[in-house]
């Protein structure tokens, strides 16, 4: 019986994360990034409270440089694809490697500010135990050395 009852849970958790339905909120509005939902599972540049802010790529280079070097840094990880692309917006995709959760990984570049501003969001479940944010500082981090 405790088997059957982890099997059902382990292939609910599976169908949960293979959604493929894209949130309403991805995408631009006003010409920001959505706020993050009132979960953990929710990292953005944008966010007024601590909870959910992440500081935001700078970079110093122009703008075509900048936004190959970000294209270059998601499509560098495994299980991430790019989904929709416009000249200062990108958003992409993440899987999670064993239960394929979804999570939504937004970009917006302002060139006059030289600033990318970022927003990484679990499409399913309350907390994430941290990976948006880790994740992002990872994408940080191989970013800078593509803009060296």
């Amino acid at each position: 019986m405790k088997i059957e009852l982890l099997s059902l849970i382990s292939m609910a958790a599976i169908c949960a994360g293979c959604s493929s339905n894209i949130p309403e909120s991805i995408g631009l509005k006003d010409g920001e990034l959505a706020k993050c939902p009132d979960k953990p599972n929710c990292v953005s540049s944008m966010a007024k409270d601590r909870t959910h802010f992440i500081k935001p790529f700078m970079y110093t280079a122009d703008f075509n440089k900048a936004k190959a070097a970000l294209i270059e840094t998601i499509k560098s990880q495994n299980r991430a694809i790019i989904i929709s692309e416009s000249e200062n917006y990108i958003h992409a995709e993440f899987r999670s490697k064993i239960f394929r959760f979804i999570d939504d990984v937004e970009f917006l570049i302002d060139d006059r500010n030289k600033t990318i501003h970022l927003r990484s969001a679990s499409r399913t479940g309350y907390s994430d135990m941290g990976v948006n944010r880790k994740r992002m500082e990872g994408l940080r981090v191989i970013f800078q050395q593509k803009m060296k």
